[in-house]
């Protein structure tokens, strides 16, 4: 059974949701990422999405891409990634871990070889998302090959064909946004079509829908869980804890002013996103 598997069935039973946070690895450096990644897990995690830092991230807003920019300039490295999700595996071997990476680093690492270091290093699956799910197959079939899921975003607005193919290619979970556009945005984030995305995907057999985009308040991860998803994700609230927490700014390294005051922070934030996802 895989630990996707295992952490929803567990949770079912239970009556609750699974709440993800999403950590920038290497932010600000690698360190201090691990203890922050510690932190978030110590708090109630259920499963956890690490981004690797790159140049161009198209689909995040401002708030992430400042976190990979961060990352960058504190020296991160593809191979200083893949430290931090070898240590975060082996402290909590059951743990599902999901990576959100863009797909350049894949081409440059060679698409078979990527998909092998990242499963050496423990992760359960990886997001491209700028892959759409009709231009996935080779990326998919290395995955696979690696023993990695590989999941696929369900836009809110899909074409039904849209949503039949990410059903059928997702596996572990189906990332489904809720709205257009990019991570963190100040339009509050809504749920209105979720159930609709959620039923259309769920009716082709799909893997468990975690709700992600804008989720940033207990009642964010309340109404997800109301409309049907598995769970939810959340980036951009957690990241913006962590800026507001470093000193020191681009392009120069920055690092944590206190981080004893910054894991409270987070656990705080994450406990009560994860009560949150128990159902009344």
């Amino acid at each position: 059974m895989s630990r996707y598997t295992a952490t929803f069935e567990a949770l079912k039973e239970r009556g609750e949701g699974a709440f993800v946070p999403f950590i920038m690895l290497a932010d600000p450096s690698t360190e201090e990422s691990i203890e922050i990644i510690a932190a978030v897990v110590e708090a109630g995690a259920d499963a956890l999405e690490l981004g690797v830092p790159f140049s161009d991230p198209v689909a995040d807003g401002p708030a992430i891409q400042k976190a990979h920019v961060r990352a960058l300039d504190g020296g991160s490295t593809v191979a200083k990634c893949l430290e931090i999700v070898r240590e975060i595996r082996s402290r909590y071997p059951d743990l599902p871990i999901g990576m959100l990476i863009y797909a350049n680093v894949a081409f440059v690492r060679g698409v078979e070889s990527f998909y092998r270091e990242f499963a050496d290093a423990g992760a359960d699956s990886i997001l491209l998302p700028d892959v759409p799910v009709r231009e996935g197959r080779p990326f998919e079939a290395a995955a696979e090959a690696a023993g990695i899921d590989p999941i696929y975003i369900a836009p809110a607005k899909a074409h039904p064909r849209v949503l039949e193919g990410v059903a059928a290619h997702s596996k572990g979970y189906i990332y489904a946004i809720s709205r257009d556009g990019v991570t963190g945005t100040e339009r509050e984030s809504s749920v209105e079509g979720l159930r609709d995305v959620v039923t259309n995907v769920q009716s082709y057999g799909g893997a468990p829908v975690l709700l992600g985009f804008g989720i940033s308040t207990p009642e964010h991860v309340r109404d997800a869980i109301a409309a049907g998803a598995a769970g939810a994700i959340s980036g951009s609230a957690i990241t913006r804890i962590i800026d507001s927490h470093v000193v020191g700014e681009h392009p120069h390294p920055g690092r944590v002013r206190d981080m004893a005051s910054l894991t409270e922070e987070l656990a705080s934030f994450v406990s009560a996103m994860k009560r949150a996802t128990i159902k009344p």
